[in-house]
């Protein structure tokens, strides 16, 4: 794996992890309440998706989203 890309859509409240190409996207599966796995045409997991990411409160409060970042 050489890279994640995090994307936190601020107008869908959603969180959108990428562990592949996002472009390889083929199928989409929600597994739970708000919680959507994207994989590509051989059915391999290449990111999910995380719907309702704030609550309404944290949306209406100033500031960034933390971040925390491990590095190997």
């Amino acid at each position: 794996m050489d890279k994640v890309r995090v994307f936190y859509d601020r107008t869908g409240n959603s969180l959108t992890v990428w562990f592949d190409e996002p472009k390889k996207e083929n199928l989409c599966e929600e597994i739970d309440d708000d919680v959507v796995l994207v994989r590509d045409r051989h059915s391999r997991v290449i990111g999910f998706e995380r719907l309702n990411y704030r609550s309404r409160k944290e949306q209406n409060e100033p500031g960034n989203i933390p971040v925390e970042v491990l590095m190997l």
